[in-house]
């Protein structure tokens, strides 16, 4: 049975939503985090105990050498918190494709990660890092007390050992909206927050990505407790972009979780929502060839790539 957003782009496109290669492999290597931001489609937290093992891990690795993709994107909930990140980001760095981390930035003021920003730069990782504000008050109402300062203090950090700054240290930020509305220009935000964050703090950065508030998780909680779930749906639905349907991250990526399990991107892993609609799904056991040209499983929730300039994890879609 299709659901409204596969009848909208075969309306559009004649066929339903197919995946044209794999040029990026992201791995979600757990759902424990050090916040529990209140727009988290993952719902992670401290209390969260999922983990992707050293054996997955190199189930992984065996996947990843078999797809050859040209990035490999590791993300969480936070993924320094995972016990054997250090020794999964060596093994990846192996393999000469671009390593992404995407990071809530305050992981780094954990206990024990007091050498982790010089183990990104030694390895070249390009870092993404949320920030959803250049102004505390609104970071605080989001990610709670001390997370702004937090923050500034690890990103004049990165910055003092070249990050921003040099080319092969790349240092992207991530804005989201604070509430149930699309983000504004990317590029016009950038410059915003460079200005901004430059006068206040001294902080330089590569690029800003804007990523919509996906309609699952703790944001879809927050919705439904205000009763709004409908009217931001519909709000989504109104806001479809066809311009951005070539465009949506699914068609060139794979997201895999922390149990080893196939996804078409990290919302679908939030919703148990694997590859291949019900068939086989885990790295160690799936037709690599399979991957190729699948066909993305969809949802509600995909409203939300393709409302406005669209998002993804890399930002907005045209």
């Amino acid at each position: 049975m299709m659901n409204d957003f596969d009848k909208k782009i075969k309306e559009i496109k004649g066929e339903s939503l197919k995946s044209i290669s794999i040029e990026t492999v992201q791995i979600n290597i757990g759902r424990k985090c050090n916040q529990e931001c209140e727009h988290c489609h993952l719902s992670a937290s401290r209390i969260s105990n999922e983990e992707m093992s050293l054996k997955t891990m190199e189930e992984v690795i065996d996947g990843i050498k078999k797809i050859t993709p040209s990035k490999i994107e590791i993300t969480g909930g936070a993924p320094e918190l995972n016990r054997h990140f250090k020794a999964f980001i060596k093994e990846l760095v192996k393999l000469h494709k671009e390593i992404i981390v995407r990071t809530n930035l305050t992981a780094l003021c954990e206990k024990e990660m007091e050498n982790l920003a010089e183990f990104y730069k030694k390895n070249e990782i390009h870092l993404i890092a949320s920030l959803p504000c250049y102004e505390e008050e609104n970071v605080r109402k989001q990610r709670g007390e001390g997370v702004y300062e937090k923050s500034i203090k690890v990103l004049k950090a990165l910055n003092s050992i070249g990050y921003g700054k040099n080319l092969s240290l790349k240092l992207d930020l991530v804005y989201n909206p604070a509430g149930a509305f699309l983000p504004p220009s990317q590029r016009e935000l950038e410059e915003d927050y460079r200005n901004e964050l430059y006068k206040r703090h001294k902080i330089v950065f590569s690029n800003l990505l804007t990523i919509t508030n996906m309609p699952i998780g703790r944001f879809w909680k927050t919705l439904r407790k205000e009763g709004r779930e409908k009217e931001y749906l519909k709000f989504l639905r109104d806001s479809f972009n066809p311009l951005t349907i070539d465009n949506l991250m699914c068609l060139k990526q794979i997201n895999i979780g922390w149990d080893g399990t196939v996804y078409d991107c990290d919302f679908n892993l939030a919703l148990g929502l694997p590859i291949n609609h019900g068939l086989s799904a885990h790295i160690s056991t799936i037709d690599i060839n399979s991957l190729i040209a699948r066909r993305i499983v969809t949802g509600d929730h995909c409203f939300g790539c393709t409302a406005g300039t669209g998002s993804s994890c890399s930002g907005s879609l045209i």
